[in-house]
């Protein structure tokens, strides 16, 4: 690939698995080009990333959406820096996805917003490597890929709303009565995957939070949904990596500079990976990298090799 600079929108997940991809999954990084055309690099085992990172966090645009299978994403027309999460100030104003967390409390969203609210949508618990487990939501044609890109290790689907302000409802009542969660950060993920907990306990750690959601849920008296009993399948390219094993921290920021990898294994955005030397030949020891700190940087591929720091042996 030549050289050229590209805004990273963040690591996507096509699917989900099926008897024609029993793999599970297809996972790319989507890029930018400087006049908005968008393109993707696949992401699979033994695939290598070498790139330069420029200076700065920048604007992705917003997004407008048309209706339940129907969006449109805008670039920022100013390529400005990103003051507000990964938008300028503008784009965040115009972004019609900011407004879908206020649907189920009445407030007003455009009608294709609406339309893509008023689908079917599921309800789900999330568990990952350390054990934390969140409650979350997903439109029904985005059931298997929006957990396969927050990096679950294991869910379940607990409730099949007929809407999204239900399920919204649902959510924040298991949040309320229970204490489940919303959001795990990234960067606890990432920390967590060093060294996972065993698949046996962070199952038993699922199943029994998803057993107390579809308890609180069965004594409801609204209607507009049905408690299911459903377990999300993990893509297979996250098996290593959500395996027993101790691992090494990336060692350098995705805040500037050249970076290569190897990827061996993907859970969300972040790899398991191998760190070859300006040589080509691989470093000692496995690294967790969370790719999805590119999100809203610049780049520039090339033939890039990570900085190991002199201190390394002392990591081992």
């Amino acid at each position: 690939m030549e050289a050229a600079e590209l805004l990273v929108h963040g690591v996507s997940w096509n699917g989900p698995p099926d008897q024609d991809a029993p793999d599970g999954g297809l996972p790319a990084l989507q890029l930018q080009s400087p006049s908005g055309g968008r393109t993707a690099v696949p992401l699979s085992a033994a695939s290598r990333l070498g790139l330069r990172i420029l200076p700065g966090l920048w604007c992705l645009g917003h997004v407008k959406v048309h209706g339940p299978g129907e969006r449109t994403h805008v670039p920022c027309k100013d390529r400005a820096p990103a003051v507000r999460g990964k938008q300028c100030g503008p784009c965040f104003a115009r972004d019609d996805s900011r407004l879908m967390h206020d649907f189920h409390r009445g407030g007003p969203v455009p009608a294709g917003l609406r339309a893509y609210l008023m689908q079917p949508h599921w309800l789900y618990v999330a568990t990952f490597a350390g054990g934390a487990t969140k409650i979350g939501t997903a439109s029904a044609p985005r059931k298997w890929n929006r957990l396969a890109e927050q990096g679950a290790v294991h869910a379940s689907y607990v409730a099949h709303a007929e809407d999204g302000r239900v399920v919204r409802v649902l959510e924040d009542l298991a949040t309320r009565e229970l204490g489940l969660v919303q959001q795990v950060r990234s960067a606890g993920k990432a920390a967590a995957l060093l060294e996972p907990r065993p698949a046996v306990e962070l199952s038993a750690v699922n199943k029994q939070a998803a057993a107390r959601v579809r308890e609180l849920l069965a004594g409801l008296a609204m209607t507009g949904f049905a408690v299911v009993e459903e377990e999300w399948q993990r893509p297979a390219l996250a098996r290593e990596l959500c395996g027993p094993g101790r691992r090494l921290a990336y060692p350098a920021a995705f805040d500037g500079g050249g970076h290569g990898l190897e990827i061996r294994s993907l859970s969300g955005a972040i790899a398991l990976a191998m760190l070859p030397d300006a040589a080509g030949v691989p470093v000692e020891g496995d690294f967790v990298a969370d790719l999805g700190a590119l999100k809203g940087r610049r780049i520039e591929f090339g033939d890039h090799h990570t900085e190991i720091p002199a201190l390394q042996d002392s990591l081992f």
